[in-house]
C-alpha cells in the first residue's frame, strides 16, 4: 500500500501539502494571479498574499518572558489561511524594541539570548513550521510604532453606536486598519496607561511635544518626546536585530513598516519630521532614517533573503490646513524614494496610503490605493529598475485581483474610468506584481478557493478536507 508523503523539513506528521497552487502554471489559460513568482530565492505558488493585520493579542506583560511571544492563536489564525491557499502570509507588525509597540498586546521580536532559545523566537518558529507544512510562504512586517505607541488594543475603546460595523473612525486610523470615512467621535482614551502595561513617559517621534501627539489638545495619545541620534542608531541596530533573529526562525521575507503614520513614516513626512538635524528638512534627510534601516536588514540577512518594504504612498494631506507650510508626502515622493530602493536591496514595494494625521482626506473606492501602486509601477519601469509592486486595499473580487497583476482589457478598464474611479481609462495595467488581501480573508477564508472556480482555474486543494471544497 502506498504511504503518505511527509511534508518536508517539518517537525511533525503531515502529508506534504500545497493548497491553492495551479495545477497548469505554465498553461496560456492561467491568469497570472495563479502563476508562480520567483524572488531572489523564495518562489511563491501564487502572488495572493495575506496582509499584515494586527490581532492585538500577545501577553502584554514586559516582565513576562513571554512578553509579545506569538501563541497557538496566531498559529491558528495565519495558519488557517495558509491551508486555504494563499501564497504566503505575513506576520502582523512585529515591534524591534518593547517602546516600539502600538499596543501592550503588539507581537514583538527583540529578546536576543546566546544562551536559550526565547519565548518570542519559539513563537515564531512555531508558526512558521505549521505554515511552512501547507506549502505557503511567511514573511514577518518588522515595525516601530513612534508616537503612536502605548495605545490599546481597539476594542477596549468606549465608543458611541454607529451604523459602521468597523471600529470607529479615530481608532482605525490610529491603528491604520481603516480610512477616511465622515468622523465619529470616540468616548474614553486610546492611551494606555502604566496601569494597562502601557509606557507613556517612553513614547517617542522624530520631532517632540504635545503638537507632535497624534491629536494634539486631547488627552487620547501620549505626548512624545524627540528622539537624540543615539537612540535613532539604537532603533536602526533593532530592526538588524530582529530581521536576524525572524530569519533564524524559518521566515521567508522581511518586511519594514513604512506607512500608516509610525515611526519610519514619521520621519519621511515633513508634517510629523521637523527637525533641524541630518534626519530632518530635505528629503534626503527625511529619508535617512529608511535607507539606514534598510542597509542594516540587508546587511544582517542572507543574500537570498527577499526584502519588502510598505510605505503610504501618499498622506492625503495635499490640501489639509495642516501640511500648508511644510507639505506632506505624497506619490511624487513616493515615486523618488522607489527609484532609490533597488540599490538599497529591496526586492518589492507594498504600496498602501494614509495614517500619519487624522485630518487625512481620502475617498476610498475600489482602485484608490491600486492607482497609486500603478502609478509607482510605471514609474520604475521607465526607468528602467527592478522593482515588483504590491498593491493592497479593497481588493475583493478575483476579477479585480486578476487584472492588477496582469492588466485589464480597454473595456473594463473603460468601465472602472467612466466611474470615476481612479481615472485610469484607457489604462492597460497591470498595477502591481502581488496583490496583498487583509479584512477580505476574515470574512471568506476560501476566497483564494472561490477566486479561482471563478476564474476557471485548476488548482490544488488540502488533501485533508479538499472534499468539501470540490
Amino acid at each position: 500500500m502506498p504511504n503518505a508523503t511527509r511534508a518536508p523539513d517539518t517537525p511533525f506528521f503531515t502529508p506534504a501539502n500545497s493548497p491553492g497552487a495551479a495545477l497548469f502554471p505554465t498553461a496560456p489559460t492561467t491568469p497570472t494571479l495563479f502563476r508562480p513568482l520567483t524572488i531572489r530565492s523564495l518562489t511563491l505558488k501564487n502572488r495572493i498574499i495575506v496582509a499584515p493585520m494586527c490581532t492585538f493579542s500577545c501577553e502584554p506583560d514586559a516582565t513576562s518572558p513571554a512578553v509579545g511571544a506569538l501563541t497557538p492563536f496566531h498559529t491558528a489564525h495565519l495558519g488557517h489561511l495558509a491551508t486555504k491557499g494563499v501564497g504566503m502570509v505575513m506576520v502582523e507588525a512585529t515591534a524591534v524594541l518593547p517602546a516600539g509597540r502600538i499596543s501592550p498586546q503588539d507581537s514583538g521580536l527583540w529578546q536576543d539570548s546566546p544562551d536559550a532559545e526565547s519565548e518570542q523566537l519559539r513563537g515564531l518558529r512555531g508558526l512558521v513550521e505549521f505554515v511552512h507544512s501547507q506549502g505557503c510562504a511567511v514573511g514577518v512586517q518588522l515595525s516601530h510604532a513612534g508616537r503612536k505607541g502605548s495605545t490599546v488594543a481597539p476594542w477596549l475603546v468606549p465608543r458611541e453606536e454607529t451604523n459602521d460595523e468597523e471600529n470607529t473612525q479615530e481608532t482605525k486610523q490610529q491603528h491604520g486598519q481603516g480610512q477616511a470615512q465622515p468622523p465619529r467621535r470616540t468616548r474614553g482614551s486610546l492611551k494606555a496607561d502604566a496601569a494597562s502595561n502601557g509606557w507613556p513617559d517612553k513614547v517617542a517621534a522624530p520631532t517632540g511635544g504635545e503638537s507632535m501627539k497624534w491629536a494634539p489638545g486631547e488627552d487620547a495619545f501620549c505626548t512624545p518626546h524627540e528622539l537624540s541620534i543615539p537612540q535613532v542608531q539604537e532603533i536602526v541596530a533593532a530592526f538588524a536585530r530582529s530581521a536576524r533573529l525572524a530569519v533564524s526562525a524559518g521566515v521567508d521575507v522581511i518586511e519594514v513598516h513604512g506607512a500608516h503614520g509610525y515611526l519610519i513614516h514619521q520621519f519621511l513626512s515633513p508634517v510629523t519630521n521637523r527637525r533641524t538635524d541630518c534626519y530632518g528638512g530635505p528629503f534626503e534627510n527625511r529619508i535617512r532614517l529608511l535607507c539606514e534601516v534598510l542597509t542594516a536588514i540587508r546587511g544582517a540577512i542572507p543574500a537570498e533573503t527577499p526584502l519588502f518594504l510598505r510605505i503610504s504612498a501618499t498622506e492625503w494631506l495635499e490640501t489639509a490646513p495642516v501640511s500648508a507650510e511644510t507639505g506632506s508626502w505624497n506619490v511624487e515622493s513616493s515615486v523618488r524614494l522607489a527609484m532609490l530602493l533597488p540599490g538599497l536591496g529591496v526586492d518589492l514595494l507594498d504600496v498602501s496610503s494614509g495614517g500619519n494625521h487624522k485630518d487625512q482626506q481620502i475617498q476610498p473606492h475600489s482602485k484608490y490605493q491600486v492607482s497609486l501602486a500603478g502609478k509607482i509601477r510605471r514609474a520604475v519601469r521607465d526607468a528602467g529598475l527592478e522593482l515588483l509592486v504590491g498593491a493592497v486595499g479593497l481588493i475583493r473580487e478575483a476579477e479585480a485581483a486578476r487584472d492588477i497583476v496582469q492588466g485589464a482589457d480597454v473595456d473594463s478598464v473603460g468601465e472602472v474610468g467612466e466611474e470615476g474611479e481612479g481615472g485610469m481609462k484607457g489604462t492597460q495595467g497591470p498595477d502591481a506584481d502581488v496583490v496583498l488581501i487583509a479584512r477580505q480573508f476574515l470574512r471568506e477564508p476560501n476566497w483564494v478557493f472561490a477566486a479561482a472556480k471563478k476564474l476557471n482555474v485548476p488548482v490544488s486543494l488540502p488533501l485533508q478536507f479538499g472534499r468539501g471544497l470540490l
